[in-house]
């Protein structure tokens, strides 16, 4: 049976993944690729796979629901990936990906890049911002979830789930819609397989009075909580949400850019499973 002869509706996807609870998708963070202002190239590309290699080992031990690669460290963010940076994260996730778990890409901030690696590496999930327009720290930024669900079906990836964000970082959506009102819409319109609600940059967590507003309109497809999840306020957010991802609270002290914390990754699962 051929990929494109097993069309589901979204929510198919979500569940098939994550079908025994409520997933904690851990972040292995890719530092700056090839083409970045921050790449360092005395490390080089083989030194990015060593760093996130030891991540995804922590990760792993830890027994995480999910690892999602990301190039958090390709500062400033663009709208759209070079191929250098395309090809890189491509190496990383085909060489690291675990064999008996979920694992997605997230190109920031481009959905088709994020989908090619993907299909290129055997990723069961995206997470993009793929619907809305936003006034930006990239400027202004105009999604096609159109474009991006016929490249899906055109590369006969619809296993592929995608993980829309209605609230992304580093944004804030031009009009005056409700995050309930948008949701609602995307759901209709784009097609998302989950629902992200962030916090307004990397780290920070978003309301849980947004996130209930987006859960109670959009009852039909998953949502998850998708920046400032910690061991501290998981217990809340998990009473709305479908799911976490996370990143940064997993990190020594807390900090985005520093190396995976065994204990801290430990503590948060122990306060998510709770």
């Amino acid at each position: 049976m051929t990929r494109t002869a097993r069309l589901r509706a979204p929510q198919g996807r979500f569940t098939e993944l994550f079908s025994e609870r409520k997933p904690v998708i851990a972040m292995a963070h890719l530092p700056a690729l090839p083409g970045s202002p921050l790449y360092d190239e005395q490390r080089g590309v083989s030194g990015i796979v060593e760093a996130v290699g030891a991540d995804v080992e922590v990760l792993l031990a830890h027994d995480v629901d999910a690892i999602m690669f990301c190039n958090e460290g390709d500062r400033p963010y663009t709208l759209k990936a070079g191929p250098e940076g395309v090809a890189t994260l491509a190496r990383v996730v085909c060489e690291l990906a675990p064999a008996d778990k979920p694992f997605g890409v997230d190109c920031l901030w481009d959905p088709l890049a994020a989908l090619a690696v993907a299909v290129a590496c055997g990723a069961s999930f995206i997470r993009e911002v793929a619907t809305g327009a936003y006034e930006s720290d990239m400027g202004l930024w105009s999604t096609d979830p159109g474009r991006l669900l016929r490249e899906r079906r055109r590369l006969d990836a619809d296993d592929v789930a995608v993980l829309m964000n209605v609230t992304p970082e580093f944004a804030s959506s031009l009009g005056r819609r409700s995050v309930g009102d948008a949701a609602r819409s995307a759901v209709f319109s784009s097609l998302p397989d989950a629902i992200l609600v962030s916090g307004s940059m990397a780290g920070v967590e978003p309301d849980v009075d947004v996130l209930r507003e987006a859960k109670e309109a959009v009852t039909q497809v998953p949502v998850l909580v998708n920046t400032g999840a910690k061991s501290s306020n998981i217990g809340a957010f998990l009473t709305v949400a479908d799911g976490v991802i996370v990143g940064s609270d997993l990190k020594v002290d807390g900090d985005t850019w520093s190396p995976v914390d065994g204990e801290r990754v430990a503590r948060f699962l122990d306060a998510a499973r709770r």
